[in-house]
């Protein structure tokens, strides 16, 4: 029920992600949270020399291929290049190559509209899940099942086959059960799941400095397609990227970086190339880049495309530090708390160094002193201590201490365990694991026009968890219809099931607080668009979505009120729902300013004709758009009435044209008196 159109311009900043736009990260706890701690907890023997095997177990970075630590992921399918030199492809047994060869034909049959095929591969992968037990194949029947397609849409016979795949040890069976568990406030279970799913996340990071955040792109923003967040996710093919390029190739060093660095992290829709950014890295310290440096000690320290050396990895962490590259200063003493490409493990000089990059508001500081305050790592055990470190580094967006904060409330070691805050914490963790490739498949897909299978994926993620992949699976069924490729159990989607199917992932999405979701789906109860008409859930959705502090709901929870649909008939309520739209979004106050002067009236001339008239008008503009749209924007008729509109301005001006001359040249007589001006209208 959107009777006005807002600009968006409120961040809001908070724990989960309430903002359309946006994620930041803001962790506030109280003393309440902060669990009393016996002093003898707070000393330990300073001097140790053996690093503890909680250190050793988290602190190790991975520097495996996604498709690796991600078991049964469809990268060999969209990334066959990237693992041609990987042993695991060459070692795939005949059941995972029928398994491949299933879900690429499945995805083939997307793309091209081919439902026959579609239910040959489907059948493959049953029986490779039914009779052969594979677990991945089992993992895709899951949610086969769970969205409705090939098969009939069955949330137990999902859950069940999901349950089987993860103990198989399929990852992604394990993140939609844990989002499951999430949703059903069934934070025992949930909190299990997400913990192991947020370490395999973990340990793939960076270890001398934080990971920048790789987030599914939203594809829209609301209403219409977001072109500016497309363009930047164009690759290779994107202008500023052949800027950057051409200023690379010239000499600019700082362009050379950031080639690198997108190559490195897989940014801008480029494809992971570590040996691409390692050329580019080593172009760059030609010129003293400090934080190419920097990453090349990364790259060394984890063997990314080049054999591990921890003595280059120093040496080159060094330089960047010599820089004034405070973050570098982590990776040395990650090395020396580790006693990598050193003499011996030294946690003294490693303090030093972690200390060095906090004074520098480096995250990466704070956060790894934290770890040594609550391993007590060279100093004194301080749980208080640790946990302000983490706090600090978490609202600076190191998702590690994230990691370590959830570990905290989930064991209540230094805070209160508080197990829903652990499981979201965990959650902030885990989607940032292997599995967020499929958001740069989808992506691809989209900009490519395979809408069909670009829905399909973000379809798969938005059965993990993921926000905007539920945002942009529904989005694409709302916008394009039938080319979105919607499948059901016998065929092609009807229009009521395509509906059926948004209106589920929109009201995901707007229990994860998703501020337009929750107005699309008051809109749906509302309208009755694939559901039926519900005046009273269209009012606890935008209620959902005021209560995030959204103008637009304000305004129509005020309509409700003013006109008694599924709220009490009430104008004060709605008087001040108003006027809180007005509040929040400057950009409301003609639509508000209309509603204020209709709730005048209506109290004040409650039975009069201009009442009936303003009640009649959601009945008249439906019908007046229709017109404008075919009979007025019908291309024909458009064109007509333009050349007619072109026609009267022409003789218009001819006309006024005439008159001016004839006033220069006398014809016109100059009045005796002088006009006398009209008296001012009334206020």
């Amino acid at each position: 029920m959107q009777r006005y159109k807002l600009i968006p311009s409120l961040l809001i900043f908070s724990l989960l992600p309430l903002s359309l736009f946006a994620r930041p990260y803001v962790l506030i706890l109280t003393q309440d949270d902060l669990k009393d701690i016996p002093s003898s907890a707070t000393t330990t023997d300073a001097d140790s020399t053996e690093s503890p095997p909680e250190w050793d177990k988290f602190g190790d970075s991975e520097s495996k291929p996604e498709h690796e630590l991600d078991s049964g992921s469809w990268r060999p399918i969209f990334e066959p290049d990237a693992i041609k030199s990987s042993t695991s492809e060459s070692n795939l047994d005949p059941e995972m190559e029928q398994y491949y060869s299933a879900v690429e034909k499945m995805l083939w049959a997307v793309s091209d509209g081919e439902v026959g095929v579609m239910e040959e591969s489907v059948a493959e992968i049953e029986e490779l899940a039914t009779v052969k037990g594979n677990s991945h194949a089992q993992s895709v029947l899951g949610f086969l099942y769970g969205l409705g397609q090939i098969k009939e849409r069955n949330k137990a016979k999902a859950f069940l086959y999901h349950y089987f795949a993860a103990d198989g040890g399929n990852l992604q069976s394990k993140l939609a059960l844990a989002y499951t568990y999430y949703r059903q406030h069934m934070y025992e279970k949930a909190v299990k799941l997400y913990a192991e799913l947020a370490e395999v996340a973990i340990n793939s990071f960076l270890i001398s400095k934080d990971s920048p955040v790789i987030e599914p792109v939203r594809i829209h923003t609301g209403a219409e397609e977001n072109k500016e967040a497309l363009r930047k996710s164009r690759g290779e093919d994107d202008d500023v990227f052949q800027i950057l390029e051409y200023q690379a190739q010239k000499g600019n060093a700082g362009a050379m970086y950031k080639i690198g660095y997108f190559y490195y992290f897989g940014l801008r829709g480029l494809r992971r190339d570590h040996t691409k950014a390692l050329a580019w890295f080593s172009k760059a310290v030609e010129k003293e880049e400090p934080r190419s440096m920097e990453l090349l000690g990364e790259i060394y320290a984890r063997g990314a495309g080049v054999e591990r050396n921890y003595t280059k990895a120093l040496e080159w962490l060094t330089l960047a530090a010599k820089q004034q590259l405070y973050s570098a200063y982590n990776g040395m003493g990650y090395l020396y708390v580790k006693g990598y490409g050193v003499e011996k493990k030294n946690y003294t000089k490693a303090k030093e160094y972690f200390e060095r990059a906090a004074d520098n508001e480096d995250a990466g500081g704070h956060y790894n002193l934290g770890v040594m305050h609550l391993k007590g790592i060279g100093v004194k055990r301080d749980l208080k201590l640790a946990c302000h470190y983490f706090i600090v580094a978490a609202n600076a967006g190191q998702p590690k201490a994230f990691y370590q904060l959830a570990k905290m409330f989930h064991m209540g070691v230094g805070l209160k365990m508080n197990l829903p805050m652990a499981t979201a914490l965990y959650k902030l963790v885990a989607e940032r694991g292997p599995w967020n490739s499929l958001s740069r498949w989808a992506l691809e897909s989209y900009l490519k026009g395979d809408v069909g299978k670009a829905s399909l994926l973000y379809s798969r993620m938005a059965e993990l968890g993921y926000e905007i992949a539920q945002s942009n699976a529904a989005w694409i069924l709302d916008k394009y219809a039938e080319r979105s490729m919607c499948v059901g159990e016998t065929g092609f989607c009807t229009d009521s099931e395509r509906h059926q199917r948004a209106h589920s992932l929109w009201w995901q999405a707007s229990e994860q607080g998703n501020e337009h979701a929750a107005l699309l789906i008051g809109d749906a109860y509302y309208y009755g668009r694939g559901t039926e008409r519900d005046y009273e859930r269209a009012a606890e959705a935008y209620m959902h979505a005021k209560s995030q502090s959204n103008a637009q709901a304000m305004f129509n929870l005020g309509y409700m009120h003013e006109h008694g649909q599924g709220l009490p008939f009430d104008l004060h309520l709605a008087k001040r729902y108003y006027d809180q739209a007005l509040e929040i979004d400057p950009a409301a106050k003609l639509p508000v300013t209309l509603a204020l002067t209709s709730l005048w009236i209506r109290k004040n001339h409650a039975d009069s004709f201009m009442v009936h008239v303003i009640d009649s008008l959601p009945e008249v503009y439906p019908k007046i758009e229709a017109w404008v749209e075919n009979v007025i924007l019908e291309e024909g008729n458009a064109t007509i009435l333009t050349l007619f509109v072109c026609l009267l301005t022409v003789l218009y001006f001819r006309e006024r044209q005439r008159r001016n001359a004839a006033v220069a040249a006398g014809e016109v007589g100059i009045p005796d008196q002088p006009i006398e001006h009209a008296p001012p209208a009334p206020n």
